[in-house]
């Protein structure tokens, strides 16, 4: 248990930070299964469309610090692949 007040402060933070981040982090999931199914569909001026609109969310998602840029280059790298093969 938290006894300086520095640390319950701290909880409290990190609780808000976690919601924010989580909630981020789902809004970025969105972006991409919005590509993936329409890579599934066949759809290559949609799948072109959806992966245009991911971009910045994972991008966004770097700059906030909730996913690593190696991971969000490794997505697009292929998300970008897969819909240049359609």
């Amino acid at each position: 248990m938290a006894n300086s007040p520095q640390a319950r402060k701290r909880i409290r933070r990190n609780d808000r930070r976690a919601e924010i981040n989580g909630n981020r982090l789902s809004r970025i999931r969105t972006f991409v299964k919005k590509v993936e199914s329409a890579l599934e569909g066949g759809d290559k001026t949609a799948a072109a469309e959806a992966l245009k609109e991911a971009q910045p969310e994972l991008a966004r998602g770097i700059a906030r610090g909730v996913i690593h840029k190696n991971t969000v280059a490794r997505k697009m790298s292929r998300l970008t692949k897969r819909v240049a093969a359609l």
